[in-house]
């Protein structure tokens, strides 16, 4: 039994040295200034909730070290290499080089995320975005890691997508699908994660997928420091906030909390690796 919980997507580098300049699209979901802590803290709050790993997504070129740093900082802190779909136009082969040099010569890199398709934001370089994805998918499939995926307002681009390069361990991040969407990536064998949304009083379509999402491709995620769970709504989000995730989730499903923990856990480690 495991009786740890594991935060899945926490843009930890983002709050350990706050960055200058972050995509407006990555920033949503913060009322206030990101607020500077250092990566000691951070740990220390997750285990004071019972957190005790967390993984964090590649977003940018600038801040890919900084990701591949913090990873190497402690042994329950692992990274990713990639990037955000709002991103795309800097896509380069040199940064596609790089990431694949880090990949391979660093055993904290579990992952390529968060990677994907973004319409919310800007619809003007669609094209540019595809591309990028597609890159991107068989970077991961030469690397043999798994793909995180960013997805808002573009499902049916990104499972197609998907479907079409043959991409076999995917994860959906924040998924926010309706259920039915849900079912077809799991049929596909594809991970849902859920974050703070799950939490909100009016997330009835999350409730719904957390309600019915089957159990052994769930994990949890906090996506700090946005989307903050409720108690905590409207301040900075946190990786050991991820607990409130679990506990919701736990209620929704009327299972013991130690249970979803247990379960979430175990996918969690099984799909990364770790």
């Amino acid at each position: 039994m495991k009786d740890y919980l594991i935060d899945t997507h926490a843009h930890i580098d983002m709050e350990v040295g706050v960055n200058e300049g972050v995509n407006e699209g990555v920033n949503e979901g913060v009322n206030n200034e990101v607020e500077e802590t250092t990566l000691n803290d951070v740990i220390r709050e997750m285990n004071e909730h019972g957190v005790k790993k967390a993984i964090i997504p590649a977003v940018e070129i600038s801040t890919q070290d900084k990701v591949v740093e913090l990873a190497n900082s402690d042994e329950n802190i692992f990274g990713m290499v990639g990037l955000f779909p709002s991103e795309a136009k800097t896509y380069t082969h040199e940064f596609e080089e790089k990431m694949e040099t880090i990949a391979k010569n660093n055993k904290k890199i579990v992952a390529v995320g968060e990677i994907g398709l973004d319409y919310y934001w800007d619809k003007s370089f669609v094209d540019k975005q595809k591309d990028v994805f597609i890159k991107q998918i068989k970077m991961a499939q030469r690397l043999n890691l798994p793909i995180v995926v960013h997805d808002r307002e573009a499902h049916k681009d990104c499972f197609d997508i998907l479907k079409e390069n043959k991409a076999e361990n995917v994860l959906f991040h924040c998924f926010s699908g309706s259920v039915e969407f849900m079912k077809e990536c799991v049929r596909e064998g594809w991970y849902i994660a859920l974050g703070g949304v799950v939490t909100f009083k009016n997330a009835v379509k999350m409730k719904e997928v957390a309600r019915e999402v089957p159990l052994d491709k769930l994990v949890l995620e906090t996506d700090s420091p946005y989307l903050t769970p409720v108690p905590f709504r409207g301040k900075q989000n946190k990786p050991a906030y991820v607990k409130y995730v679990a506990e919701e989730i736990a209620k929704i499903r009327e299972l013991p909390y130690e249970e979803l923990a247990d379960i979430t856990t175990t996918n969690a480690e099984r799909f990364f690796g770790i």
